[in-house]
């Protein structure tokens, strides 16, 4: 078992500004102790020869190339708008201008 006492999480709940009870700190030293056995047992099941990685499964791009394809002319997208002004759309005014 890892060497996490009682003092080493009375410290670490000072740090903290965390009030424990005596039992608490006991109950969570033990606690403590098998989370980072834990952590130990995972880190030697990946010896030297397996690469480090970031994702369990390999990611590939699935997004398309952008490609331009046919664009319409100012005159061809004002076409159907009920009014414009400029080559651009005209919409009413929804701020005053005061």
């Amino acid at each position: 078992m890892a060497a996490i006492n009682r003092d080493d999480v009375a410290h670490l709940a000072r740090l903290a500004h965390i009030e424990m009870s005596a039992q608490e700190l006991d109950r969570m030293a033990g606690e403590l102790a098998v989370i980072v056995d834990s952590v130990k047992s995972v880190s030697q099941a990946a010896g030297d020869d397996v690469p480090a990685t970031s994702h369990p499964m390999p990611l590939t791009n699935v997004f398309r190339d952008d490609v331009v394809g046919h664009t319409f002319t100012a005159e061809q997208a004002l076409s159907g708008a009920p009014d414009s002004e400029d080559n651009r759309f005209k919409v009413p005014a929804i701020l005053d201008e005061a």
